[in-house]
């Protein structure tokens, strides 16, 4: 009976940490936490607004621009102006001439002497400015840009597949985080419970050499041999507990909660090798380093389009009104105009020359780096590959030495019941099975995010 109640009084001192209020967390919804919480994932999302925005913005340049104005002003100036009187000739219908010629004589001097006039009397006049209102609407469409309109519409687009993908690629990272802060977890827990499951050994190790001291088949070296590894032990769980804190409190750093949330974790198991990714795919990183070599060839194309002709037509339409002469209003009509604008910038020292050279080399350099970070990622993806596989072999070999642990162990204990081994080999024996068992729980959570590294390596992670 007393071996029964050890080994469950050890399982109930093992959940002691994960109490009866802590809410116990998977993997799956400590990700969506995280997904909804990571604060750099909200800044990809807003990135991809903001350049969602700019394409609109720069799509609207295909279109015609209008623009309406207005200006009322009122102003008290005014003045007046004298029109001056004289003689005005009468002219007469002559029939052989057919049309009217004036009443004068022409002087031997040149001069006229009027026969007959009309006195025109000098005329006084005021003007007034007072409040005079000028309304329009105008509309001007490009002809041609040299391609800058264009150019600038696609770069905007690029700048919009870049933020996608640049929101997958924070969500992959956010997921390997989490699943390393997860794991950890797991693997502090399981540690812990390992060591637990080591002190209870020891402890049922201690009573027997306890019993045996009594009868005089043991020394008390014998028991003080297992209360040093008692003490070992009991030191192994305060840290196992200590850093299972700590990783329960990095967990809930990364999801979102308080550090001091009352949260448990479950190990979810190992991925099965059927979902093995067998080759590379599609990376975010790959298609950002696509997007910004195509950006710097844009790029060229709008640095060239500066110094290509641009044409565009407009229409203008005003209304005017306000001012007085003598009297009357003197503003009060509209007027409509069309138009044709043509700039043609002239290159006279070589400024466009070098700015189109300039935006190509910016080219050729990204060229290049996309070539280079392109292998880097292979290489990432293979040594990914490679650690997997390490660790899948690992882990097959921790069971192993774990079973011929357990079964060295149980031999060990029979010899040394008998008299045919002595206390120091059982307590070695003991220390190589909690040393496999801390080694295959390490190698477990090892596998598993070697596994996620390797699916994001290979870009089908998110």
């Amino acid at each position: 009976m007393k071996k029964i109640l050890i080994p469950l009084v050890a399982f109930m001192f093992s959940g002691f940490l994960s109490c009866v209020t802590a809410q116990t967390l998977t993997l799956e919804e400590c990700i969506d936490k995280a997904l909804e919480y990571n604060k750099s994932l909200s800044s990809a999302k807003l990135k991809l607004n903001q350049t969602t925005f700019d394409m609109k913005s720069y799509k609207a340049n295909f279109y015609p621009q209008f623009n309406l104005m207005a200006l009322d002003f009122y102003s008290t100036a005014q003045g007046d102006f004298t029109i001056e009187g004289g003689h005005l000739p009468i002219y007469n219908y002559v029939e052989s001439a057919g049309t009217f010629v004036p009443n004068v004589t022409v002087n031997a001097d040149g001069s006229y002497t009027l026969n007959q006039y009309a006195d025109f009397p000098s005329q006084s006049m005021k003007w007034k400015l007072k409040n005079i209102f000028v309304a329009g609407i105008s509309v001007m469409e490009p002809v041609y840009s040299g391609g800058k309109i264009t150019t600038a519409y696609e770069m905007s687009k690029l700048g919009v597949n870049m933020a996608n993908e640049n929101i997958r690629l924070t969500e992959s990272e956010v997921i390997v985080n989490t699943h390393e802060a997860y794991y950890l977890a797991v693997k502090a827990k399981e540690m812990g419970e390992v060591t637990r499951s080591y002190k209870t050994l020891l402890d049922e190790l201690k009573k027997n050499v306890e019993g045996a001291f009594k009868h005089g088949m043991s020394t008390r070296n014998d028991i003080m041999k297992v209360q040093v590894k008692q003490n070992e032990a009991e030191l192994s769980i305060q840290k196992a507990d200590n850093g299972y804190r700590l990783a329960l409190m990095n967990l809930c750093h990364i999801i979102g909660l308080p550090l001091t949330s009352e949260i448990d974790v479950v190990n979810s198991g190992v991925q099965k090798e059927s979902s093995f990714p067998m080759e590379m795919g599609i990376r975010p990183e790959h298609v950002i380093l696509d997007n910004k070599t195509e950006l710097a060839r844009q790029h060229v194309k709008l640095t060239q389009s500066d110094y290509m002709p641009n044409v565009a037509v407009g229409a203008t339409y005003n209304y005017a009104n306000g001012g007085e002469l003598a009297g009357k209003k003197l503003l009060n009509k509209g007027t409509a105009s069309v138009g044709v604008v043509v700039k043609m910038p002239i290159d006279i020292f070589g400024g466009s020359t070098n700015k189109v050279r300039s935006a190509k080399a910016a080219y050729q350099i990204a060229q290049l780096e996309q070539q280079d970070l392109d292998e880097k990622m292979q290489l990432e993806w293979a040594q990914s590959r490679n650690l997997y596989e390490e660790a899948q072999t690992e882990l097959n070999l921790c069971q192993v030495s774990l079973e011929q642990a357990a079964e060295n162990m149980r031999l060990s204990k029979q010899q040394y019941e008998v008299g045919f081994e002595t206390l120091a080999d059982y307590l070695e024996t003991q220390t190589q099975w909690q040393q496999c068992n801390a080694a295959l729980v390490n190698a477990r959570c090892q596998l598993q995010l070697a596994y996620v590294r390797l699916l994001k390596a290979s870009g089908k992670l998110r």
